[in-house]
């Protein structure tokens, strides 16, 4: 919450953040998966595959105190990143430009993980937060492949994981044709969520 975000509550519409041809995830996946990870001040978040960095800039306006990184491998969406954090006024997020997990090696113990991007690496993403979070920390995942939410929900069912959660979110919006409203659906998104079990 700040002067460009005066509320306590997620989700900023979409058209608000500087966009091209990135993946962004939506704003209603985007309230959900911020929801699902309790954020809270001073925590360290990891945002795996950042796009356009709008769960950055979420994730940024929830930790004051904290640190948000934005891990992203496209260059186009590191500029993306930049200018959405400079917009909503979130200071407190260093973008790292690479691929994950490689571009995880060095960060600090995060609280908090999303995973929007993997870049097929997912499994390997999954082993570095499980090695990488806080005990009782949280990683939340937002999927759209069949293949990439089956290698998560194997992995998030076995150890270091707990509390292995997910929902299926199929949202239409109100367009307006001519004369008449309907609503236009959306991609389909897999949202998981597990806990690091406390050693």
């Amino acid at each position: 919450m700040n002067k460009f975000w005066p509320y306590t509550v997620p989700g900023i519409s979409d058209r608000e953040f500087t966009r091209a041809k990135v993946p962004m995830t939506k704003e209603e996946i985007r309230a959900l998966a911020l929801c699902r990870a309790r954020l809270a001040p001073e925590q360290t978040v990891w945002d795996v595959g950042a796009g356009t960095g709008s769960l950055t800039v979420e994730a940024a306006l929830f930790t004051p105190g904290g640190r948000v990184y934005a891990v992203e491998k496209n260059a186009d969406g590191v500029e993306l990143i930049h200018k959405n954090c400079a917009k909503f006024g979130v200071e407190h997020v260093e973008v790292i430009s690479g691929t994950a997990p490689a571009a995880l090696a060095g960060l600090p113990r995060p609280h908090r993980v999303f995973v929007g991007g993997s870049g097929g690496n997912l499994e390997e993403i999954l082993d570095v937060c499980g090695q990488k979070l806080v005990d009782g920390g949280i990683v939340v995942l937002a999927l759209i492949s069949p293949r990439n939410l089956a290698c998560a929900l194997q992995r998030l069912a076995a150890a270091p994981f707990v509390e292995l959660e997910g929902i299926h979110v199929q949202a239409s919006r109100l367009e307006k044709l001519g004369q008449e409203h309907f609503f236009r659906a959306t991609n389909g998104v897999w949202l998981l969520s597990a806990k690091k079990e406390a050693q």
